[in-house]
């Protein structure tokens, strides 16, 4: 029976929850030293900032060292590959796309060095579809040992069984996602490509309104389905890491800690109180908003 690790998909949102941040719903104020309180209460979280150009040039080796050393022992960090990589080169290694991929492992080294690199994620923009299937190949033949990867297809014309057996040709995780139906991607929650070492499922929420799938609260019995998912998965490898990427207005803490309690993990004093009063911030809030 494989291990399983819970948690966030990033951990920095300083915002009150009016603005999607976790300030008061869960992280006590503002000055609270995120990361350090936040491994409180999960032992992995996904690094999601890492994937945006913006926040990925101001990152040094010296970031994740400061990481590795902010966190316990057993914790782990997965990461989001910057999107220069998956989106711009379209992971094409005739346009540079494994060189860039290279500098990226040498940068977040200090996890790996550390023993608290967990997975990296490959996430494939909406626009790469099965017609690009060379690209990736390519450039999964030419992945380092030594690290678990785990590819997130975001167009439906995947729905085919050569990306599945690609991946298992190369050892790599399919990630197991649950996201908003009109974007036509319910296959990924039923697929379980998984290698023996390790598996990925990604939360993102079903709000369906606007763009924004992620300002949204699961409840219990929307997860409940995903509760015997995670039990099968876990028979067929050896770490499972589940992340809940609804994190607008702390949705993402809530439902994780529920999730923590629904497979039968006993919740500590903190985390059933942390949990009871992220709930009541968020009921409360409700109830002022404007009908």
């Amino acid at each position: 029976m494989g291990d399983l690790l819970i948690g966030c998909s990033g951990w920095n949102y300083s915002d009150t929850p009016e603005k999607g941040g976790w300030v008061g719903v869960f992280y006590p104020n503002k000055d609270t030293k995120k990361l350090r309180f936040y491994s409180q209460f999960f032992n992995t979280a996904e690094i999601n900032s890492i994937f945006y150009e913006k926040f990925y040039s101001h990152m040094t080796m010296g970031t994740f060292i400061g990481m590795a050393r902010a966190t316990p022992v057993n914790f782990q960090f997965s990461l989001k590959v910057p999107e220069t990589i998956t989106h711009k080169k379209k992971l094409d290694v005739n346009h540079g796309a494994i060189t860039f991929f290279d500098e990226f492992l040498a940068r977040i080294s200090p996890l790996k060095n550390s023993n608290k690199l967990g997975a990296i994620l490959l996430q494939l923009p909406p626009s790469f579809t099965v017609d690009d299937f060379k690209n990736i190949e390519g450039f999964l033949q030419k992945l380092p040992l030594g690290y678990h990867y785990a590819v997130e297809f975001r167009h439906p014309s995947w729905k085919t069984e050569g990306p599945w057996d690609l991946l298992k040709h190369y050892n790599i995780a399919a990630v197991m996602t649950d996201s908003p139906s009109v974007e036509n991607l319910d296959f990924l929650s039923d697929v379980t490509v998984t290698t023996p070492d390790h598996s990925f499922i990604r939360f993102h929420g079903r709000n369906t309104k606007g763009h924004y799938w992620y300002n949204y609260l699961y409840s219990k019995e929307e997860l409940e389905p995903w509760v015997e998912k995670v039990e099968e998965v876990k028979k067929q490898t050896r770490v499972l890491r589940t992340y809940f990427n609804n994190h607008y207005g702390g949705a993402a803490v809530i439902n994780a800690l529920q999730f923590k309690e629904m497979i039968g993990i006993k919740l500590s004093e903190n985390e059933s109180n942390t949990l009871e009063r992220a709930q009541e911030y968020l009921s409360n809030r409700q109830s002022t908003l404007p009908i």
